[in-house]
């Protein structure tokens, strides 16, 4: 990225859900005295099922220029690897934590697949995946295709397309990892 500094003279802020509209404000101050700003995700993609958006949007509104920077995308490689339709897609972001309103909509995601066939991605909190992919398990029709994407651009990267029937002989552990589910034809 060009940056001549050492990482130790660089300034950090923190950025979650809890951020306020005046930190939004300290965090761009700098950009006012000419300096560039830089925004990261600690995982993923800044903005992208990611509280990023508001920083972004806050810059929009004071003027700033925004500038948004290429690098490894979890949910684009997932796709680009899954061999589902890339030409209509839909990404979910975080699916219901409760079980029955998760299941729920994992239906009706499986059907915009089924009549549209539109691919679905979603992702979900990484100690909370092996409760997803269970479900997909319980409530997805066996035909329907689902991709595991776990730690892409990785060197422990797992990428794997296959029935849901396939899916139920074969039980993985998805435990703390990033992960992408696509469903797709």
């Amino acid at each position: 990225m060009g940056i001549k500094k050492a990482i130790d003279d660089l300034e950090f802020f923190l950025l979650n859900e809890h951020t306020q509209g005046v930190d939004l404000n300290e965090y761009l101050r700098c950009c006012e005295d000419g300096k560039n700003v830089g925004l990261m995700s600690d995982a993923g993609t800044p903005c992208i099922a990611d509280p990023g958006n508001v920083v972004v949007a806050k810059a929009h509104q004071l003027g700033i220029e925004v500038v948004p920077l290429i690098g490894p995308n979890s949910i684009v490689l997932a796709l680009m690897g899954s061999g589902f339709n890339g030409q209509s897609f839909a990404f979910n972001g975080y699916l219901p934590v409760e079980q029955d309103r998760r299941e729920a909509r994992l239906k009706a995601l499986e059907t915009l697949v089924i009549k549209n066939n539109q691919t679905q991605l979603f992702i979900e909190t990484p100690y909370r995946n092996n409760h997803l992919f269970q479900s997909i398990l319980r409530v997805c029709q066996p035909d329907t295709r689902l991709c595991i994407a776990c730690n892409m651009a990785t060197d422990e990267q797992f990428l794997k397309s296959q029935s849901v029937a396939r899916w139920r002989k074969e039980q993985i552990d998805l435990h703390k990892k990033p992960t992408v589910f696509v469903l797709g034809r």
